[in-house]
């Protein structure tokens, strides 16, 4: 059985890393290679990064690699989806923390119970059609950006080309209806690590 579930494991996350320039990644559509500002050493140190952390949250209870979420960018980790109880995320996020190389940890993980349908239904609208803006947007770079909507509150992860860039998703996310709270973890890429040398 255990062999099983290391097979299974191995081989998803071996057909998660074949994906190529256009990955589908943890909150949605990943940062394409092709227009990502990271470097390529930035870029793999940030996916091992990743797929320890999801290993070793997967060892920990299986039903994570369904119910959890998460991105790594220079070495930030980003977290987002639901457990069951409060001492569960606290466990999430201490994990997150003693990964090798990390530099902060931010949360998007909510309890089951603290949302409905309802707002589950709100939420996945006020994500496509942020999604969409920013993709017809052409001061924009759409693939640079993941986006997670909980309870109306906007979580936007993801590498801005210049302030103004980071500015104008901020100002489409706040212009969508039901949106009760914007959280930007825009990083710039003057900003990144190992451009500030």
């Amino acid at each position: 059985m255990i062999k099983k579930f290391i097979f299974i494991v191995s081989f998803l996350f071996f057909l998660h890393s074949c994906v190529g320039s256009s990955s589908i990644g943890v909150f949605g559509s990943g940062v394409s290679v092709a227009f990502d500002p990271r470097t390529v050493g930035m870029q793999i140190d940030d996916s091992i990064m990743q797929k320890n952390l999801i290993s070793r949250l997967a060892l920990t209870e299986k039903k994570y690699l369904l119910s959890l979420n998460a991105k790594v960018l220079d070495g930030n980790i980003f977290l987002s989806g639901k457990v069951e109880e409060p001492e569960e995320k606290l466990k999430v996020i201490k994990l997150a923390w003693e990964t090798k190389g990390v530099r902060s940890v931010k949360s998007a993980i909510t309890i089951k119970g603290e949302t409905s349908f309802k707002s589950t239904a709100k939420d996945i609208l006020i994500t496509s059609q942020l999604r969409t803006s920013l993709i017809f947007n052409k001061l924009v770079k759409a693939t640079n950006y993941n986006i997670d909507t909980i309870n109306g509150k906007i979580y936007i992860f993801g590498i801005a080309m210049t302030e103004d860039e980071k500015k104008v998703v901020i100002k489409e996310a706040k212009e969508i209806y039901n949106v009760k709270e914007v959280i930007p973890s825009i990083l710039l890429v003057e900003d990144l690590s190992r451009n500030k040398n």
